[in-house]
């Protein structure tokens, strides 16, 4: 049960900062004309989260742990990368920004992939933090550490698409995209003092 609610808190605490995975799943949902053409960039995130949930815990945390420089660049890396895509996601206009367009189901995928496989941050949160933490169990509580954290995952992104539709009815004039854009920016540079001070 421990592990269960571990994986659960865990996972939510690192998938709440509104990064640019986060972002762009929400505003396919905002942005497509029916709810269903927002699935593949859904389940793409969804799928690329659970392959790197898995290869943190089942190894690669492991090989982080061993080389304390390494951790301390990886830490060292998303700190500065999460200072910036705040600073960038804070001043950017929800009219201007790539991530709000309602792409075709090619470019969801890529796009998704993209932001999901080459984000230092989400990297770092699984393999340095989700990755780290499934050392601490064997056996039967790892899998179910394990599973819990990608439910969450899963949950999320569905989640955030079915609130960019809500949204897209509430919203007309993107006065709630701008609000939603500045709460991603706090998360994330909330997200950047965390890693500092347990760099520290």
């Amino acid at each position: 049960m421990e592990a269960i609610l571990h994986g659960i808190i865990l996972a939510f605490g690192l998938i709440l900062p509104l990064g640019v995975q986060n972002v762009f799943v929400f505003s396919q949902g905002a942005t497509q004309p029916k709810l269903l053409r927002a699935f593949p960039a859904t389940i793409t995130a969804g799928l690329c989260d659970t392959l790197l949930i898995l290869l943190a815990v089942f190894g690669l945390s492991a090989i982080v742990l061993q080389f304390e420089w390494l951790r301390i660049s990886l830490m060292s890396a998303g700190i500065l990368f999460l200072l910036y895509m705040g600073y960038a996601i804070w001043r950017s206009s929800p009219t201007t920004n790539e991530t709000n367009k309602a792409l075709p189901i090619r470019q969801q995928i890529i796009f998704a992939l993209s932001v999901s496989l080459l984000n230092p941050h989400a990297i770092l949160d699984i393999v340095g933090v989700i990755g780290t933490s499934a050392l601490k169990y064997v056996g039967t509580e790892q899998i179910l550490y394990t599973v819990s954290c990608i439910f969450v995952s899963w949950i999320w992104f569905f989640g955030l698409m079915l609130a960019g539709a809500v949204m897209k009815r509430l919203d007309g004039t993107g006065v709630l995209m701008k609000v939603f854009n500045k709460c991603s920016a706090i998360f994330i540079w909330g997200t950047a003092i965390y890693l500092l001070v347990g760099l520290i």
